[in-house]
C-alpha cells in the first residue's frame, strides 16, 4: 500500500492553514499591545502575570494554555494536534514580533486606534484559519467551543463573557487596561464570529480530525 498524493496534500493545506492562523494569531496580539491602548484581555492577564513570575510575555501565554486546557477538557473537547501547536507556536510568534519590533508604536490616537482594531480583526481570521485545518482547537478556543456547546449561546456572546472576565483577573495582578481592552472585549468576539460567518461555518462545528494520510492499493 501506498500513501495517496491527493491524501498528503490535503495534510499540508491543513497544516499550512493551522500555521497561517496561528502567524496571523500571534501578529494581532503583538498590534493590539503596540497599540498602547490597553491590551487585549488575555494579554491584561499576562502581562499581570509576568509582574510576579520572572518569563517573558509569550512564555507566560504559555504557561495560562496549559490551564485552559484543562479547562476545555472538563467541557469534553479533546487537545489535538492544532492545541499543542497553538500552545506553543503562539507564544513563539508573540516573542518574535515583540523583539524584531516589526509593528512600531503609532504616535496618534488615530492611528493606536486603527492599529488596534487591525489587531482585533488579524486576530478573528487568525482564529477561523487555524480552527479550519480541523487539527484541534487552542486552549482558549477550546474551552471558547466547548461553553458555546454547553450554554447553546452565540460565539459573540460566550467570548465576551471570557474576555471580560480574563480582563477582571488581570486587572486583579496589574495588567494595564486602557480604552482599548474595553474595545477589544466587546469586539473580539464578533470579529471572529464575523471571520466564520464570512467564509460559511459555524465555531461550534469544529472537528479535531487529527492527521491522516488515505491509502490507496497501487502497490
Amino acid at each position: 500500500m501506498t500513501f495517496s498524493y491527493e491524501g498528503m496534500d490535503r495534510v499540508f493545506q491543513r497544516v499550512a492553514y493551522l500555521f497561517f492562523g496561528l502567524l496571523l494569531f500571534g501578529l494581532g496580539i503583538v498590534m493590539t499591545i503596540r497599540s498602547n491602548l490597553g491590551t487585549a484581555p488575555w494579554d491584561v492577564l499576562h502581562l499581570g502575570l509576568i509582574n510576579y513570575f520572572p518569563v517573558t510575555v509569550g512564555q507566560v501565554s504559555q504557561l495560562t494554555g496549559v490551564i485552559v486546557v484543562g479547562l476545555g477538557l472538563a467541557l469534553g473537547i479533546k487537545p489535538g494536534w492544532g492545541t499543542i501547536a497553538n500552545l506553543y507556536f503562539i507564544g513563539v510568534f508573540i516573542d518574535l514580533f515583540m523583539t524584531s519590533n516589526f509593528i512600531p508604536m503609532p504616535g496618534q490616537m488615530a492611528t493606536q486606534l486603527a492599529l488596534l482594531l487591525a489587531g482585533v480583526l488579524v486576530i478573528g481570521w487568525g482564529s477561523f484559519f487555524y480552527l479550519s485545518a480541523a487539527l484541534g482547537a487552542g486552549p482558549r478556543d477550546s474551552f471558547m467551543v466547548g461553553a458555546i456547546r454547553k450554554s447553546g449561546w452565540p460565539l459573540w456572546k460566550v467570548r465576551t463573557a471570557i474576555e471580560a472576565t480574563v480582563t477582571l483577573l488581570g486587572f486583579l495582578l496589574g495588567g494595564p487596561i486602557g480604552v482599548g481592552t474595553i474595545i477589544v472585549v466587546f469586539t473580539l468576539g464578533p470579529s471572529i464570529q464575523l471571520a466564520f460567518r464570512i467564509m460559511g461555518k459555524r465555531a461550534q462545528d469544529i472537528r479535531n480530525d487529527g492527521l491522516s494520510l488515505r491509502k490507496s492499493e497501487n502497490g
